[in-house]
């Protein structure tokens, strides 16, 4: 009995650290896409700068978030 509480409690914890990580990277995206869009009506000379450094930072909360939603499952199946 307790071996299945343990197994229910750590696939909780799993579905709420994935959907942490969703929002996070989520929220993380926007505010960049946004400053991103504002940075660009304001200096439009600049946008191609900005596209590019927003589509990096972009890139490296995706690999974060994947790396966090990798750990969150492989811990709840171990």
């Amino acid at each position: 009995m307790d071996s299945q509480l343990a197994n229910a409690f750590s696939y909780l914890a799993a579905g709420i650290g994935a959907g942490l990580v969703t929002i996070g990277a989520g929220y993380g995206i926007g505010r960049i896409t946004a400053t991103a869009v504002e940075a660009t009506g304001r200096q439009p000379e600049a946008a191609n700068d900005i596209r590019l450094t927003a589509l990096i930072m972009s890139a490296l909360i995706e690999g974060v978030a994947l790396f966090s939603a990798v750990t969150t499952f492989l811990l709840a199946v171990k």
